[in-house]
């Protein structure tokens, strides 16, 4: 089961360079993104969505190929095999392009647009959906980043950390101050 974590940053830079330090987490294999997505509020206060994952793209590109492989045997019937791969590929590809455009993975769309309402102007919020995560790897990485947790399926144990960790304070520990 995925947990959904999201943090709100008081820029709108922020976001993004936590972004693109969790694909580098990612790449040690210290944390298994499912989904992750930026929302940044401007000045005037519209509000921006940057998905991770271009669904649109993908779409195109595996109908392009499915399409192909399916008109090229299609033209094979016909003894005209280029031609039917290259009305399959575009049909593919155009089909593949429309079906990843409605289609929604991860992240609900309609939670990330309410919730980043709330955000003040001139401020961003990282949306990230976590598969796996080796927790204190990942959050010594972040230590002192200056976050704060707007939303969480975490336990509210897990939370805590995770909020401490973002605002660069120690939870309190019963063996404070002894050896």
């Amino acid at each position: 089961m995925s947990d959904l974590i999201v943090v709100g940053f008081d820029s709108t830079e922020e976001a993004d360079k936590v972004l693109l330090k969790l694909n580098t987490l990612k790449k040690e294999y210290l944390i298994d993104l499912e989904d992750a997505v930026v929302v940044v509020r401007d000045e005037t206060g519209k509000v921006h969505l940057k998905q991770s994952m271009n669904l649109t793209a993908i779409g195109a590109t595996s109908g392009l190929l499915s399409g192909s492989l399916w008109g090229g045997l299609v033209g094979l019937l016909f003894l005209n095999p280029l031609a039917g791969f290259a009305i399959g590929g575009a049909i593919g590809a155009g089909t593949g392009a429309l079906s990843g455009s409605l289609a929604d993975y991860g992240i609900d769309d309609d939670f990330i647009k309410s919730l980043s309402e709330t955000i003040p102007n001139s401020s961003s919020a990282l949306f990230v959906l976590v598969r796996k995560v080796q927790p204190e790897k990942v959050l010594a990485e972040f230590s002192g980043l200056r976050g704060k947790v707007l939303k969480t399926s975490l336990s509210p144990d897990q939370e805590a950390k995770l909020q401490a960790a973002l605002s660069d304070t120690q939870p309190a520990s019963p063996t404070a101050g002894t050896f």
